[in-house]
């Protein structure tokens, strides 16, 4: 019977957070409201997510990390990491379709620049449809063209992440690669 009993509470509490609520002391409260800003989209909102670095990849570094093909394969999260994550910040942004197939969990600092991959100030729930005519696709392209100059030592890694990380909609104008 207490097995059973665990089992209910259990699908209970998983019941309460799929619909936004947290189960505390046998009672529901609804989740905080929004914290995070959509008026900055198609970018993240800066507070939320200022964006972060992996402190395994430097300009020294480049060579074994970043501009090595398949490397952002060894770093990148597992969904059971990130989608949790998206859930969450779907929330916080107060985005009214909470559809998670809707967004990609992005790294506003890509892997491919050597992003942090676990901080939750370098992820963010990137809408897939156009903001602004920007989607995530756009921001692939960015991130790839980055990478490339910056493995071919047209552009330094430091400027490129910071160019990426202030606007990635300027990003490439602003390096000169684009």
């Amino acid at each position: 019977m207490q097995r059973i009993r665990q089992l209910a509470a259990a699908s209970c509490a998983l019941t309460l957070a799929t619909a936004g609520l947290v189960l505390s002391t046998a009672t529901a409260h609804a989740a905080p409201a929004a914290a995070c800003s959509q008026s900055y989209l198609p970018l993240p909102d800066p507070v939320c997510q200022p964006g972060a670095y992996n402190p395994d990849v430097t300009q020294a570094t480049i060579g074994s990390t970043i501009c090595v093909s398949g490397w952002t394969s060894t770093v990148r999260p597992p969904t059971s990491y990130t989608n949790p994550l998206k859930v969450q910040q779907i929330t916080a942004y107060g985005y009214s379709d909470t559809s998670t197939a809707d967004y990609e969990e992005d790294h506003l600092v890509p892997l491919e620049l050597g992003g942090a991959p676990r901080d939750p100030r370098n992820l963010w729930p990137e809408p897939r449809y156009s903001t602004g005519g920007k989607t995530a696709g756009n921001k692939d392209t960015v991130e790839n063209k980055l990478k490339t100059a910056v493995c071919n030592g047209q552009v330094g890694l430091d400027d490129a992440r910071h160019a990426i990380a202030t606007d990635w909609t300027t990003a490439l104008s602003v390096t000169g690669v684009g």
